[in-house]
């Protein structure tokens, strides 16, 4: 939102966390709005979707009343935040094909299975935004994957890992086996890339990607390094780590929008909070 109040925007936010719930306001709004950007989710973390199948209702719930809402108030047009986790799995474990995620990989006629019961949800809510834009609505739909930034929750492990780092610990943890690889892309370029995916007006679903990918032990490394202290890495395998492989194919979205923010510029930018 502030985003788009530097744009000039007027915008309204529902934010749970500031006691706006945003499924009582798909019950009972009225207000026409040039675009909703439909973010709102229940613990979308590792943690939780490994192991807290009950958000699942309350995801399926909050995309539902939006889409119904959306139509039956005839709003301008619905940025859909799915996810890399609608992908099917089968393309992300070792053994395995291992290459990058390209859109065509989710077929919504014929879903293959994706991550735990996140990925079910985002599929179901790309199939609610097909059968919308059916009934008139205008929805882009687009998939970040590993989104990062400075403010991060420590659910998520971009930040946990940044957290042990300020602390200096030694040895440095990394959850799994530390060769999961992720698609890491800067919250900067999440929020200017669907934007900009928005304004192009496409019906195509788009990878929000860079098409690079860092283990989560390079992860650590390039931090520690950064902050100028060289730890042991240790594994902890046990713990939530998800899919082998997660990369994005960038092209689709390239060619509206290129990231500008590198993963070490993002650390930097990260340590420096």
């Amino acid at each position: 939102m502030e985003r788009l109040d530097l744009m000039g925007w007027d915008t309204a936010g529902l934010d749970i966390a500031d006691g706006f719930d945003a499924l009582a306001y798909f019950r009972q709004g009225t207000s026409q709005y040039d675009l909703i950007v439909h973010a709102a989710a229940s613990a979308p973390h590792r943690v939780a979707i490994d192991s807290q199948p009950q958000h699942f209702a309350r995801n399926l719930q909050l995309d539902s009343a939006m889409f119904e809402w959306a139509v039956r108030t005839g709003q301008g047009r619905v940025l859909y935040l799915s996810s890399s986790a609608a992908y099917p799995i089968r393309y992300q474990l070792r053994p395995g094909l291992l290459e990058p995620l390209y859109e065509e990989m989710v077929d919504l006629d014929d879903a293959d299975e994706p991550d735990a019961v996140y990925g079910w949800a985002k599929l179901t809510g790309e199939r609610l935004a097909a059968e919308a834009r059916k009934a008139g609505l205008p929805v882009t739909v687009v998939r970040p994957f590993s989104g990062y930034g400075e403010d991060q929750s420590t659910d998520f492990p971009f930040r946990a890992i940044l957290d042990r780092v300020i602390r200096r610990e030694d040895p440095l943890t990394v959850w799994g086996t530390g060769t999961q690889v992720r698609d890491w892309i800067h919250i900067d370029d999440v929020v200017s890339g669907m934007l900009a995916v928005a304004e192009s007006g496409t019906t195509e679903p788009v990878n929000l990607c860079t098409g690079v990918g860092t283990t989560m032990s390079e992860l650590a490394q390039l931090a520690a390094q950064v902050a100028g202290y060289s730890p042991t890495i240790e594994t902890l395998p046990d713990k939530p780590a998800g899919v082998d492989y997660r990369i994005g194919d960038p092209t689709r979205f390239h060619g509206i929008y290129t990231p500008k923010v590198t993963l070490e510029q993002g650390v930097i930018r990260a340590l420096r909070v």
